[in-house]
């Protein structure tokens, strides 16, 4: 009998359903229902023929989701009821005591959090890979010149090892991030029922231990409402995506004509429609739009779990599109920066010559007045009238700083001399960049 006199409205059915999307939690529902389950019989809550059943009945269900050949009905609102009502048809009153001692309120959020914890550890691999790739590239071109930006103008000149491994650092920070989101995913929540536990004397720890969990969540109702978890993985994601917008931009920038810096495997560019000749960054440009979507995820699930009274609302049915997309959409991303990355063919000669621009060597000249003496501000001043005015009179500003400044200015506007005068840690002079690489490659295997 139910509780209800009359069926839903079809526009209500449709909005309330979830099996649409959650579809895809059902390798994690089958093994919670599994190793909830095992833990029954254990407890003596269920008989053991009972646990046989359901064994039995998961694996054949685990199957027929697996070939696409697992029937749905109308009325599976989402992919646990699904289950469930396949179950008990195979098991019988055995497959009905499935959910003894669990409510859906908190094996919905066990599967989504193992669902989580999982795509967190993907992250953190396909991070590793990246950072690898990154190492690689970095250590083939340690010392290839060109020209670091402020503003898009040209700055002080650096080596292309240099900026690869700026990339490096923030794709670690973000494993870091991701190894973070592994940990908070790590509490399991059955066992919390509906908001106030369960009637049963449950052992939710041998439950956790199956499933890999590290702990139990302490608080009943904190279990049940706690989304916090899919919020760590969004942001964390956020960043992540961020960070690879600002490659995107740069390998778009760099593979261009006016940069010629560059140029990408056709594996990772597009043609045009009309321009025969065209070889686009697509690419590049698609790892700059993914990022706001997935920032957008973040903000909408942050606008979900707003002011959201406790405990469990149908308000949290939300949380998965954002999750799933995200999860998706950051592996796609990655992939396209790792393999842009290591098929990217680097023109040396392009780079270096857009290095030897005398300009961005005038930070160094302001260094050498200081090491004579005179205050950074005054010298800094100095030489900008002696940039102005070979800008202003077209000529170098060799020919109008070394009779200002003498001889010395002529090594301090050798090429070399910019690249090797950064000698403080972290600085693009050479040996400290194979310090830096070698540091790096220790990180990221966890010796340092």
């Amino acid at each position: 009998m139910s509780r209800f006199s009359e069926p839903q409205h079809p526009a209500f059915a449709e909005m309330n359903t979830s099996l649409g999307f959650d579809q895809r939690l059902w390798p994690q529902d089958v093994a919670q229902s599994r190793a909830h389950a095992r833990m029954l019989g254990a407890q003596g809550i269920i008989g053991a023929a009972d646990v046989t059943a359901i064994h039995a009945g998961l694996d054949q269900i685990a199957a027929e989701l697996e070939s696409g050949g697992f029937s749905f009905e109308d009325g599976d609102e989402d992919i646990h009821m699904a289950i469930e009502r396949r179950l008990t048809a195979i098991a019988g009153a055995s497959g009905a005591r499935v959910h003894t001692a669990r409510s859906r309120n908190d094996q919905v959020v066990t599967d989504v959090a193992m669902f989580t914890r999982e795509a967190a550890e993907v992250a953190q691999r396909d991070l590793t890979t990246y950072c690898e790739t990154l190492l690689d590239a970095a250590e083939r071109h340690i010392d290839w010149p060109l020209p670091g930006y402020t503003h898009l103008q040209r700055a002080q000149p650096v080596y292309l090892g240099h900026h690869l491994l700026a990339w490096f650092w923030m794709a670690l920070r973000d494993r870091e991030r991701f190894a973070a989101v592994e940990r908070a995913a790590g509490v399991m929540p059955l066992g919390s029922g509906a908001l106030a536990g369960v009637n049963f004397d449950t052992d939710r720890r041998a439950v956790a231990a199956e499933l890999g969990f590290t702990d139990v969540a302490p608080n009943s109702i904190d279990g049940v409402a706690n989304r916090d978890f899919i919020l760590d993985y969004l942001s964390a994601a956020a960043t992540c995506a961020t960070h690879l917008s600002r490659l995107g931009a740069e390998i778009v920038l760099w593979s261009s004509s006016e940069f010629g810096f560059l140029t990408l495997p056709d594996a990772w560019s597009s043609g045009s429609s009309i321009m025969p000749q065209k070889k686009n960054p697509d690419a590049g440009e698609l790892l700059r739009a993914k990022a706001p979507r997935i920032v957008g995820h973040l903000q909408a699930l942050h606008g979900v779990m707003h002011a959201l009274p406790l405990t469990y609302n149908k308000d949290l049915q939300e949380d998965k599109e954002h999750l799933f997309d995200a999860v998706d959409t950051l592996r796609l991303c990655l992939a396209a920066a790792t393999g842009m990355v290591a098929g990217a063919e680097f023109d040396r000669e392009r780079m270096s010559d857009a290095a030897s621009d005398e300009l961005i060597a005038a930070t160094d000249l302001a260094d050498l007045l200081v090491k004579q003496g005179m205050p950074f501000r005054e010298s800094h001043g100095v030489i900008a009238g002696l940039v102005r005015e070979a800008v202003e009179s077209g000529r170098s500003l060799a020919d109008v700083a070394i009779p200002a400044l003498g001889e010395d200015a002529r090594a301090v506007l050798a090429q070399s001399s910019w690249l090797e005068s950064k000698v403080s840690e972290g600085g693009t002079a050479l040996p400290r960049v194979r310090e830096q690489l070698d540091l790096a490659r220790k990180r990221l295997a966890g010796e340092a």
